[in-house]
């Protein structure tokens, strides 16, 4: 049977959300510099090609830096609230023989 989460609690899940968004937004941030950068290197470089190419590239960039905070920020936000020590193991006998 599964432990009690803290985020059962409604103080702890606002507080451990609103962290989470703020981090998003802080990334979003950061992101739009870097796809900033991304774009005036791609321009140094290759010169004015296709706009369709400076979208997909934006995009692109964009999106996989997101991602990869969505995903660190659940990590972090799981971790750090005790979510993940309130699971059921259910190896935890088989490792104990």
């Amino acid at each position: 049977m599964a432990g009690h989460s803290p985020l059962d609690d409604p103080d702890n899940a606002r507080f451990a959300w609103a962290r989470y968004w703020q981090i998003m937004r802080w990334m979003a941030l950061f992101s739009t510099a870097v796809v900033g950068v991304v774009l005036y290197v791609l321009y140094l470089q290759i010169g004015f090609v296709s706009i369709h190419l400076y979208i997909a590239s934006a995009l692109g960039v964009w999106l996989t830096i997101m991602l990869m905070a969505a995903l660190m920020g659940l990590v972090f936000l799981s971790s750090g609230t005790g979510h993940d020590e309130s699971i059921e193991d259910r190896l935890e006998d088989e490792r104990n023989r």
